[in-house]
């Protein structure tokens, strides 16, 4: 273990469409969180910014963008890109800065506008990008990637239709409680069976949204913690940013080779499932100490691939748990109590810090209608573009 970090402060500005700039959604996110952590901004001494993209590419610098919107006061910045897990890195590089002595208050901060209707590749000719090869080369769009992967789960697993609706039943329960959620309706399985067919087989309460939103964290040395007053705040344990290992017996998009430039032997374990074991190896916990999870639920599908992931149940057996209920808010070990991105949709750098401030909202004890009893332990888990893992363990 390298040392826990405090959470002073958690903000968001709600997810929806709002056809504002990215730049007022950070803002009021970071001001709510330094209003949480009772910070006045001048006292601020690092600024990390998630970077708003266009298309998988850099649009803005993040860090410094919102500095300047705040008002410049001598902070340090900082901005990162590993696409969805652009949030994780924040994190991870505001721990970073504050182990190593080099602030003691550090601003996080993640928001985006994001364009109408699924994520597209920037134009042009890219073939050293994995992520325009697989556009070009196999015409694999986000929502057929999901399904060629909801359609693995049913061929190996026996996974139906009907599991998958599960999913975004026991989501919308939990985004229809959540204030900052985009979707705030109560659905029926029946409801998902209706809606369009998109990438067969998953529909469209099957598969997250874009979305506008924006997400915020001030992050503190425990030592100005308890300064500051926080004598028990909510502590980060432990940040994976781990890469994959080759090679790989399956495909996992954008990538399409599976080959190693080492002559090694496969791991045992697939990406998603290396980068939660990162984050228990340095909490020194174990998925059995865990009081509920924030995963990446791009689709039905793919949520139950994350409950496998991270040790919460065997392989081929995460739509046993949702059928059980024990991923819903009064299970065994609730997943997505914020609702998930099936409530929210993707506001991609603020989606991870998003997912941080609902483990400490839960671990403080403040989540309202969606508070999970006794929350403890909580561990995030997404997945970035081009082999960027992110999970994040928060005790307290």
């Amino acid at each position: 273990m390298t040392g826990d970090v405090a959470v002073l402060g958690a903000g968001m500005h709600p997810w929806g469409k709002w056809g504002r700039s990215f730049v007022q959604y950070g803002t009021a996110a970071a001001r709510a969180a330094l209003a949480d952590a009772e910070i006045d901004w001048r006292h601020v001494q690092s600024v990390v910014g998630a970077d708003t993209v266009r298309c998988g590419y850099p649009g803005y610098v993040a860090g410094a963008t919102f500095a300047q919107a705040l008002g410049w006061q001598g902070a340090r910045v900082t901005s990162v890109y590993a696409a969805c897990a652009s949030g994780a890195q924040a994190i991870g590089t505001a721990r970073a800065q504050i182990l190593a002595g080099l602030a003691d208050v550090v601003l996080v901060v993640g928001a985006d506008s994001a364009p109408k209707g699924f994520f597209a590749p920037a134009g042009g000719e890219r073939p050293d990008d994995p992520d325009w090869l697989r556009f070009r080369l196999l015409g694999a769009t986000n929502p057929a990637y999901f399904g060629l992967y909801a359609r693995r789960r049913m061929a190996l697993y026996g996974d139906s239709p009907e599991d998958f609706a599960l999913v975004k039943v026991k989501n919308a329960a939990a985004g229809a409680l959540n204030p900052n959620a985009r979707y705030r309706t109560r659905v029926s399985a029946e409801d998902v069976a209706a809606s369009a067919v998109v990438a067969d087989p998953l529909r469209l309460l099957d598969i997250c949204a874009t979305s506008d939103g924006a997400a915020a964290l001030v992050l503190s040395s425990m030592d100005f913690a308890r300064r500051h007053g926080a004598a028990d705040p909510v502590r980060i344990r432990a940040v994976s940013t781990v890469t994959p290992t080759y090679p790989k017996a399956v495909l996992d998009l954008p990538d399409i080779a599976t080959d190693s430039a080492a002559v090694v032997a496969p791991s045992p374990d697939s990406f998603r499932a290396s980068i939660a074991r990162a984050a228990y190896e340095e909490a020194c916990i174990g998925p059995e100490d865990l009081s509920l999870a924030e995963v990446y639920d791009l689709s039905t599908a793919l949520e139950l691939e994350w409950y496998e992931d991270i040790g919460l149940c065997g392989t081929g057996e995460g739509a046993k748990l949702v059928r059980e209920g024990a991923t819903a808010l009064g299970g065994r070990i609730p997943v997505n109590v914020s609702g998930g991105l099936a409530s929210f949709g993707e506001a991609v750098p603020a989606q991870a810090i998003a997912q941080v401030c609902e483990l400490t909202w839960q671990l403080r004890g403040t989540a309202g209608e969606r508070q999970v009893p006794g929350a403890s332990t909580g561990i995030t888990a997404n997945q970035g573009l081009f082999g960027h893992g992110s999970a994040i363990v928060a005790i307290r």
